[in-house]
């Protein structure tokens, strides 16, 4: 009897316990719902920050290249990249950068140390060039090939390149200013056997005459976590790119977001955003180089062979920008729509309602948002799948990389600050400049030979005196389960089709024509569109008249696609009493609505190669969707 009281007992106890248990875990889901997926997230960042501590203490420095490199060894047979109907195995990847190392030494006089330029479109040969140079311990600067003219001069120069490698069908845009490279002592190099034009050397003859045999590590021995690897330009407000520098510890930082998310490497990664940002080139090349992942790269998006090419190299993982998710949705369903082996989307830009829509219509596929720069020291991830968030705060990353969201002055166009000289922070779920403090942990690395810029691009003095944060130039709002949004960009940038886009490079082309005095670009809301697209307020010279085909001509020749503006309003003066900032309040506020602007407005007609006078039935088509821009 007493040993079955006793057992009793024990079991009340268990009992007891257990509900206590029940209680603690019910109690820690309601006040705490996402503190397991928190700490599971935590927990894979001390693994990669244990990964890259060891990375740091080999010698010499283990990068990327070495991981690439040891992949060739475990697995050379895999594909790593198809492309355009052809696969290449690391093996073969290997084997063509050693090729291209061996040319560019002998025949650019590449040295460890130098920086090479790279005016490519997404082909193998891309990831053979960067691969080829890495084992010359040579840094590459990655130039957007949309960029024209003085742009590209500027971001051939900026980095301090020696050589200029360039696509076949970029001939055009470097002739241009090929006199001015020579001039320069620059070594130019097109990818083909033959080309007719002084100055322009070939190189695929010299490639393939070299050997493809392994390159020594002697030639990359002082390469180490600081050393500059490669250059990745964002918008500046000078007019030019600004060549935002990664080392190679941080092209680790990105490589892991991959890992973070569950990729493996049984996984397909489907990479159709450009290489010359890095999250094609770090995040999705090196990320699946990390994983030993294979990659199917395309040349640009194709919103039609989007889900064949999906279905037919069976990838499970996609990279997108906001924008290339809208173009999915909107097309025409199918079907098979849902018919894929897609388990993972990784991007950004992506708006809630858009979010929606392609889970409703593609599948349950998991959508990992983040936020990022790659002139940032601070980032985001969405591990949760909260819609419309860009990521979440956590103690980790509270604890390791303090920032904060401050009051900004829309006015003034800088953030506000109290009566002892320091930044108001905003309450939680009020939005904010998002800044950050550049510490040890978290540094901002220089712009490449533009101390201006980087110097402008630090706040001082925010929460004490002799601080320093980063402007990251984003409006953020954290709401009270700590997920963040997006919110809006500020100052002399705005975002449209993918790309930020510099105003004062508008500017000034505008400027440049004979008959507008002055310019103030800016972007604008368009309905059911990402972004902002751009709109320039403008001022004739005495006795000119605004012409719509000479100006549709002379900006197509200066700027990119998505650079040109969308709307151009005659006025007949610009407000500049006070700040150009306060200006662009009042205008970016009555954007292109023709019910508020009395002004001659115009639109660009891509079609009819002009600038067209904007009408309300223009204007309401926009407004509706029936006309895109």
């Amino acid at each position: 009897l007493g040993e079955c009281c006793a057992l009793a007992l024990i079991f009340q106890g268990l009992c007891t316990a257990l509900a206590g248990v029940v209680l603690v875990v019910i109690f820690l889901n309601i006040q705490f719902p996402y503190l397991l997926q928190d700490c599971k997230f935590c927990w894979t960042l001390f693994k990669v920050k244990q990964k890259r501590a060891v990375f740091r203490k080999r010698k010499p420095f283990y990068t990327v290249l070495d991981c690439f490199l040891n992949r060739v060894r475990t697995r050379p047979d895999k594909p790593l990249l198809v492309f355009e109907g052809r696969e290449y195995s690391y093996q073969d990847c290997d084997k063509e950068s050693n090729k291209i190392a061996r040319a560019l030494r002998k025949h650019g006089n590449l040295t460890q140390g130098d920086t090479v330029a790279l005016f490519l479109g997404n082909e193998p040969r891309f990831v053979w060039m960067w691969l080829g140079l890495c084992k010359l311990g040579c840094a590459a600067s990655l130039l957007n090939y949309n960029i024209r003219a003085k742009s590209l001069l500027h971001c051939f120069s900026c980095c301090g390149a020696k050589v200029l490698i360039v696509a076949e069908e970029l001939k055009e845009a470097v002739e241009e200013v090929l006199p001015t490279l020579l001039e320069q002592k620059a070594s130019v190099f097109i990818l083909s056997k033959e080309c007719n034009t002084a100055g322009l050397q070939t190189l695929v003859d010299k490639i393939e005459e070299a050997s493809n045999e392994p390159i020594s590590p002697e030639l990359r021995s002082n390469v180490t976590m600081g050393s500059p690897a490669v250059y990745i330009y964002t918008s500046g407000t000078t007019g030019f790119p600004k060549a935002a520098v990664m080392t190679q510890e941080r092209i680790w930082a990105g490589t892991f977001y991959l890992f973070i998310n569950g990729a493996s490497s049984e996984d397909v990664i489907y990479i159709p955003l450009p290489l010359y940002h890095a999250a094609g080139f770090v995040i999705g090349l090196h990320g699946a180089i990390q994983r030993g992942m294979t990659v199917v790269l395309r040349r640009k998006f194709s919103v039609s062979q989007f889900w064949d090419d999906c279905r037919k190299h069976n990838v499970t993982i996609i990279q997108y920008i906001g924008e290339t998710m809208r173009y999915l949705c909107n097309t025409p369903k199918r079907e098979s729509d849902k018919m894929h082996k897609v388990r993972m989307a990784i991007g950004n830009g992506l708006r809630e309602e858009v979010w929606r829509s392609f889970q409703s219509r593609f599948g349950h596929i998991r959508i990992v948002e983040f936020y990022a720069a790659s002139d940032s020291n601070i980032g985001f991830i969405n591990y949760i799948g909260k819609i419309g968030a860009v990521g979440r705060e956590n103690f980790y990353q509270k604890r390791f990389f303090p920032h904060a969201l401050i009051q900004f002055d829309a006015e003034r166009g800088e953030p506000a600050r109290d009566s002892n000289g320091l930044c108001i922070p905003m309450p939680q779920g009020e939005t904010g400049l998002l800044v950050a403090k550049i510490t040890t942990i978290a540094p901002f690395i220089e712009y490449a030979r533009n101390p201006e810029q980087t110097e402008k691009k630090k706040i001082r003095d925010v929460f004490q005196k002799g601080d320093a944060y980063l402007n990251t130039g984003d409006l953020l709002r954290i709401d009270k389960d700590n997920f963040v949004y997006f919110q809006d960009r500020i100052g002399d940038t705005f975002r449209w089709k993918g790309e930020n886009v510099a105003t004062t490079e508008i500017e000034d082309v505008l400027t440049a024509l004979d008959f507008i005095k002055d310019a103030c670009v800016y972007g604008v809301k368009v309905p059911g569109t990402e972004g902002r697209a751009g709109m320039a307020a403008v001022t004739l010279k005495s006795g000119s008249e605004f012409d719509g085909t000479e100006a549709f001509s002379h900006i197509a020749s200066y700027l990119p696609s998505y650079a040109r503006p969308q709307f151009i309003r005659i006025q007949n003066s610009l407000e500049i009493t006070g700040t150009f900032k306060q200006v662009k309040v009042k205008l970016v506020g009555e954007g292109f609505n023709l019910t508020i602007i009395k002004d001659p407005l115009y639109l660009h007609m891509d079609k009819d190669k002009c600038y067209k006078p904007m009408t309300m039935n223009y204007y309401n088509s926009i407004i509706t969707g029936k006309m895109h821009i």
